[in-house]
Formats: structure tokens, sequence, C-alpha cells
């Protein structure tokens, strides 16, 4: 694989907060996405860094005010979902991405995702 970097893109985040440093307003926008071109609107995000030297993680959570509990319930069904799918890519271990997607299948259920 040819790791030169033949172009660039942003991710901005613009985080909107009250006078006591609560984050009221949320909006990103991705400048390799041409169906996006001004910032939307969101309610939630979860940001991951593996730092290169020191193995690392480092980590940005924040969610607005109007963020509801079934919706950070839903936000973090779809995360850990996610997560599971991406540690299965990344290493191929099949059993332990089992036992992953297993959780957030009961996840999914005690939190009616899924339906019992």
């Amino acid at each position: 694989m040819d790791n030169t970097v033949e172009k660039k893109t942003n991710i901005n985040v613009q985080v909107g907060l009250n006078k006591e440093g609560v984050p009221v307003e949320m909006h990103w926008q991705a400048t390799d996405n041409p169906n996006q071109q001004k910032l939307q609107p969101c309610k939630a995000m979860l940001l991951s860094l593996f730092d290169k030297e020191t193995k690392d993680t480092m980590k940005i959570d924040l969610w607005t005010t109007e963020m509801q509990v079934v919706e950070m319930d839903r936000f973090i069904f779809q995360s850990l979902r996610a997560i599971a799918d991406t540690y299965y890519k990344a290493t191929s271990n099949k059993e332990l991405a089992e036992q992953m997607q297993a959780f957030v299948d009961h996840f999914g259920k005690e939190t009616e995702i899924i339906p019992k």
C-alpha cells in the first residue's frame, strides 16, 4: 500500500456553549462530502483518537442539552454496533467481534431499541 498523501480533507465541528460551558448546539461538516456544503446540526458526538506515540486514546464525548435519553440509547447502540464492525474489519477476530455484537444486541433489547 502506498502511503503517499494525495490530498487532505477537514472535518469541522462547531460547538455552541451556554454561559455554564454546557453544549447547547452542535454542527459538523466534512469538506470531502460534496452533498454537504454547509454545517449540519447534530445532537451528540463521540470522537476517539489513538495517539501514535503514547499509544493512549484521547476522547471527546459531547451532547447537547436537547439530547433525550431515548436518543442517547439509540446513539450508543448504533455506536457500539459500529465499533464491533470496525473491530472485526481491523482484526478479523470473528469470535470476539461476535461476542461484542452479542452485547450490542443485549443493550438494544434492554433499551428497547430492539423489541424484546
